[in-house]
């Protein structure tokens, strides 16, 4: 018996994790900065010393550092330690020849009442603040900072944002765009698929494949696709008669938002705030699914169409999202979407290797 082609090795809903494309703040290591600190000998000292330590040795760019830390060592007489200053803010002069600066050093141009506060001593701290909880988690190796968490990217990071039940959507979604490929991959174009969605009522709104080969050279998949979805409104600028694998749905107004569950709903709340805004505009609050990581072109097309949220599966070196460029989190743009990827990458792939 032929085996189901949709459970083929690989190609399982639970074989593949769907990865979020962050922005380079939000995915990158954090800066660390070199900054003096000094144990605090008497306890009952505290208050003043951060108030004094606050006057004369301001931090105003680095809010989220906690300025007093818990002393790691357990074995020591002091119970906490305290920022001082920036290694930044000390003369050079004054370590020449030392291992580093006295206490005396450090305040010497300061009218400072040091009772309480022991030698200083070298850290590093992050510069900026952690935006994800793994950024979080090395900040705290070094020094305590605050963190307001994200909860949905730290779900996200995990693998745990969407249910078994969603990812199996998301197949059924991807394996539609992997047909559409195929199909246009018959008629000589590449073999890149897309499908764009709504996310409150799981209809499918639009498939399209590449046909740039054909009707017009920029006729990429996802800019087909956007077109399919005006044409499903009204509007639209070419027609595809030769192609029947590119086709749009008219929304079946007997299926509403009760069948889908609260995570989608959640899901959805930005895009429905922008509807009642009067912001809605093509494909506001619709979600795109697409076989390869979108070009420039592509990227903008859907900055300008008001995507929801796009889900791709190969990654190409001059993809817009993700691989040589991050389109959706330039902050001048007037809209941005989310962007996943990892959506049956090895399904996807596949098709990059077709000729």
């Amino acid at each position: 018996m032929e085996p189901d082609p949709k459970r083929r090795k690989g190609m399982e809903y639970d074989s593949w994790d769907v990865v979020p494309v962050l922005s380079d703040e939000q995915s990158q290591d954090l800066k660390l900065l070199d900054a003096y600190a000094a144990p605090i000998m008497e306890k009952r000292e505290t208050s003043r010393l951060v108030k004094e330590l606050a006057t004369s040795f301001p931090l105003p760019d680095l809010q989220h550092i906690k300025r007093v830390r818990a002393c790691k060592d357990k074995n020591t007489s002091h119970p906490l330690e305290v920022i001082v200053c920036l290694a930044s803010d000390v003369p050079d002069q004054e370590c020449k020849g030392r291992t580093g600066p006295t206490l005396s050093d450090l305040l010497c141009s300061q009218t400072f009442d040091p009772r309480g506060l022991g030698e200083p001593f070298l850290v590093q701290i992050p510069a900026s603040a952690p935006l994800t909880r793994p950024q979080f988690e090395r900040a705290s190796k070094h020094w305590p900072t605050s963190f307001h968490e994200d909860k949905q990217i730290t779900s996200a990071l995990k693998g745990q944002l969407f249910s078994s039940s969603e990812k199996a959507k998301m197949q059924e979604h991807m394996m539609e765009a992997i047909e559409a490929a195929r199909s246009g991959h018959t008629l000589g174009m590449d073999a890149v698929g897309a499908v764009v969605v709504d996310p409150q009522t799981g209809q499918r709104l639009a498939v399209a494949h590449d046909c740039r080969r054909g009707t017009h050279p920029l006729h990429h998949a996802v800019m087909v696709c956007v077109d399919l979805v005006a044409a499903s409104q009204g509007g639209g600028a070419y027609q595809y008669e030769k192609y029947p694998a590119c086709r749009y749905y008219v929304p079946d107004p007997q299926v509403t938002t009760s069948h889908m569950d609260v995570s989608a709903l959640e899901s959805h709340s930005t895009s429905d705030k922008a509807k009642e805004n009067g912001q809605s505009y093509i494909c506001t609050g619709y979600d795109l699914y697409v076989t390869r990581e979108p070009c420039v072109m592509c990227a903008m097309a859907l900055v300008h169409s008001r995507i929801n949220r796009v889900f791709y599966g190969a990654a190409t070196a001059d993809g817009a999202l993700g691989s040589r460029y991050k389109i959706h989190c330039q902050k001048d743009l007037n809209h941005h979407f989310e962007v996943y990827k990892g959506v049956m990458p090895q399904a996807c792939e596949e098709l990059l290797d077709s000729k």
